[in-house]
């Protein structure tokens, strides 16, 4: 199956929430009860199947107990002068 939400930025985005989850020890079974969703559903926007809208962003950022702002300010920096 294709990915859904192929955008690099994304993608980073992603790769940045995966990183945040596994450098706390936490499970995606973990991240799921903190927020009262399924497994599935971790699953489905760490592997960039599912595309998180900004309250769900929030949320997880919340849950995974980082900065909302600045999560969107690493992958800002991470694709300055980037062509999008």
């Amino acid at each position: 199956m294709a990915k859904l939400t192929s955008s690099p930025r994304y993608q980073y985005l992603c790769h940045l929430l995966v990183e945040t989850r596994k450098e706390k020890h936490l499970l995606q079974t973990d991240v799921a009860l903190k927020l009262k969703k399924p497994r599935s559903f971790i699953s489905k926007y760490e592997t960039g199947i599912r595309r998180l809208d900004p309250i769900e962003l929030m949320d997880i950022t919340k849950a995974l107990e980082i900065d909302y702002c600045s999560i969107l300010k690493q992958v800002e920096k991470h694709f300055e002068g980037i062509e999008r």
